[in-house]
């Protein structure tokens, strides 16, 4: 359970972190509220999961979830450029997601 928890922890991190080009410098309102309530919701989620996890591989992992994430959506959704060597480090950030979980047994 603590890595679905991880796995929504890390979402949310990839929305507050698109979420932060939506603000403005938050200067506005909607797009600021729902990235401080995605940041405050993904911190939250990664507490928990680290009740069962360790810290060093729970935060690896969501800091990687968050990472890959917002790269996809940057190329995706804001147009930013794409080439083989960015999915090629996305997918050993892939990788490297992978093993941690795989490698780690839940406490």
């Amino acid at each position: 359970m603590a890595w679905w928890i991880l796995l929504a922890a890390g979402l949310l991190e990839v929305v507050w972190a698109v979420g932060l080009k939506y603000t403005e410098g938050f200067t506005r309102f909607w797009p600021s509220l729902l990235t401080a309530v995605a940041l405050a919701g993904s911190m939250y989620l990664l507490s928990v999961a680290v009740r069962d996890l360790p810290i060093g591989t729970a935060y690896a992992v969501w800091v990687g979830i968050g990472a890959a994430g917002t790269a996809i959506l940057g190329m995706v959704v804001l147009n930013e450029p794409v080439s083989p060597i960015r999915l090629f480090f996305m997918a050993l950030l892939a990788i490297a997601i992978l093993g941690l979980k795989f490698s780690t047994a839940a406490a």
